[in-house]
């Protein structure tokens, strides 16, 4: 299985959890690219530098990231890609290892994996996420012609569909990046450009913030009172309307952009 991982890493504090990781990663990925944020320290992360199959790319721009990974990943030419918020994927790995494999082994049999979380995975969010999430995921279902949990923060792509996301980035237009807008723009576009869809739920992609510099992915207790803390505060809530907001409007932009067909 030729897959390549391309994932956008903020660190915080994950670089033990991901050295254990390491050998699962090592197995099942051809190469892994990965993306940081813009003054991103690497001399912090250098047992990662000395992996070779790992590349390392601090942005000049993190509303790119996404874009940047992708972009790095396809440079080893691989036949399938994995894009994945590597703290989401570090949990996946740690909780569910044989989940993961399988979500990796199902990647190859559609151009666009969407994988969305299953019912108990949604159940760890705060109310915050799930219900601005679910909002911007009906609204764009819309134009996909059924329902999907487009905001899960992975998704699979074959290596034509990857080559036709780049080629139909707003990167290329010159217009400001939407990080978060990908899980949106990127399943519009590849549905517009005629592309096959398919979805897979998991249980691994609960929340992964409340792991947020502990030594390990903590317990369902544990995400629970993380959960109720986010919420208490009004500022996340506000937070997250915003980060609705633009997975709409990058979905409502890639339902109408012109497509280029590299």
């Amino acid at each position: 299985m030729n897959i390549a991982l391309a994932s956008a890493w903020h660190p915080r504090g994950e670089l033990r959890r991901f050295l254990r990781a390491w050998p699962r990663l090592d197995q099942a990925y051809t190469s892994i690219a990965i993306s940081l944020p813009p003054g991103t320290d690497l001399a912090g992360l250098k047992p990662l530098q000395e992996l070779a199959k790992i590349t390392l790319l601090v942005t000049g721009d993190w509303s790119w990231g996404r874009h940047a990974a992708l972009r790095a990943a396809m440079g080893s030419s691989p036949e399938s890609v994995h894009s994945t918020d590597f703290d989401r994927l570090v949990r996946w790995v740690e909780t569910r290892p044989a989940e993961w494999r399988h979500c990796l082994e199902r990647i190859p049999e559609a151009d666009c994996t969407i994988v969305e979380r299953s019912e108990a995975a949604w159940a760890s969010h705060p109310q915050a996420l799930r219900q601005t999430e679910r909002l911007a995921n009906l609204f764009m279902s819309h134009f996909l012609g059924r329902v999907y949990d487009l905001s899960a923060g992975s998704k699979g792509f074959s290596r034509r569909a990857a080559r036709f996301i780049l080629a139909n980035s707003p990167e290329v237009a010159g217009k400001p990046g939407r990080a978060l807008g990908t899980d949106a723009e990127w399943p519009l576009l590849l549905r517009r450009g005629g592309f096959r869809l398919q979805s897979l739920q998991v249980d691994g992609l609960d929340w992964e913030s409340a792991d947020r510099y502990q030594e390990q992915a903590v317990s369902f207790d544990d995400q629970r009172l993380a959960a109720q803390a986010y919420d208490a505060d009004p500022r996340n809530w506000q937070d997250r309307l915003r980060i609705a907001q633009e997975i709409i409007e990058s979905g409502l932009d890639a339902a109408h952009r012109p497509l280029i067909f590299p």
